[in-house]
């Protein structure tokens, strides 16, 4: 069980996410950029691994217009070599590594155009990963889509779309159940017909579900992810007291975090802590989980 946080890191002093605006670029821009996002990239997951921080999402504008058609750097070929060693850190720490396109990436969409721009952005983040030769447990994660009036005409339009997919991105993607639309039951139905394994987002299951209980939705999700996709991931995040049903909290609450490692015993996942304060409250989720048997870090030969 690896421990982690998404895309930037506030104790480090750079970021892995610059960018710019559209209207800026250039080759040389975006060339300079994504050499100083790689470079902070590196610092964070060497950060990480020191702390047994053992889970990272990468930001996705790691390479700031990638899939755009403006894009003519050969930011492949330039940072190949970079990439590459970032991987190799990964891997030599036993580390797991996913990526989350904005909520712009839509699989379902009825308008072709969107679709068509979605389906580009994917590529873009396979070969990121592919270019880290990380493994097929390196996930992108991508919710179901929008309703559009017709929640069954929406989950077909996304299953279309998923079996046109090119298999260097098939192999990658997993479906995230959201707060509103489709909950991880509609994500299991999706599995059923496609294959995707489904990534759990605990916080999005209490806010939207069908009355199944978290133990028996761990249980029936986990099932969904088979050999070269690695143990299952999920993601995890409470209830900010202050703000509307769904706001994601501030900082870990350690209670409620216990009671969540308690009721998914014993199956293995790897966390995703979705908190605004990022690694301040993954070093105290990994300071929690010291003791559960599941937890990989330093003292744990169970990296894989």
């Amino acid at each position: 069980m690896r421990i982690g946080y998404p895309c930037i890191n506030r104790s480090i002093g750079c970021t892995a996410n610059r960018t710019f605006r559209l209207a800026a670029y250039s080759d040389k821009h975006l060339l300079e950029t994504v050499k100083e996002n790689i470079a902070c990239l590196q610092k964070i997951l060497a950060w990480n691994r020191n702390r047994d921080i053992l889970f990272f999402r990468i930001t996705s504008v790691l390479v700031p217009f990638a899939s755009h058609r403006v894009c003519t750097a050969p930011w492949q070929v330039t940072f190949a070599d970079d990439l590459a060693a970032a991987g190799e850190l990964i891997r030599n720490s036993g580390m797991r590594i996913s990526m989350h396109p904005d909520q712009f990436i839509i699989l379902n969409a009825p308008d072709p155009g969107v679709v068509e721009r979605s389906i580009a952005e994917l590529m873009y983040h396979a070969e990121v990963l592919d270019l880290m030769e990380l493994p097929p447990s390196a996930k992108i994660q991508l919710h179901a889509g929008g309703v559009y009036g017709d929640a069954a005409k929406s989950i077909d339009r996304f299953v279309r779309t998923y079996e046109t997919l090119d298999p260097v991105i098939r192999r990658r993607l997993v479906v995230e159940n959201d707060d509103q639309r489709f909950t991880a039951s509609d994500c299991l139905a999706i599995h059923e017909r496609t294959g995707i394994p489904v990534l759990f987002d605990v916080f999005h299951h209490a806010c939207a579900n069908r009355g199944e209980d978290t133990k028996t939705m761990i249980d029936r999700v986990r099932k969904t992810w088979k050999g070269a996709d690695g143990i299952m991931m999920a993601d995890y995040s409470s209830q900010h007291p202050d703000k509307r049903p769904g706001g994601h909290a501030d900082h870990i609450d350690l209670q409620d975090f216990a009671r969540f490692l308690a009721i998914s015993q014993p199956w293995d996942m790897d966390i995703m802590l979705e908190i605004k304060d990022k690694e301040a409250s993954a070093l105290a989720a990994v300071e929690a989980a010291r003791a559960d048997p599941r937890f990989a870090g330093k003292s744990s030969d169970a990296l894989g």
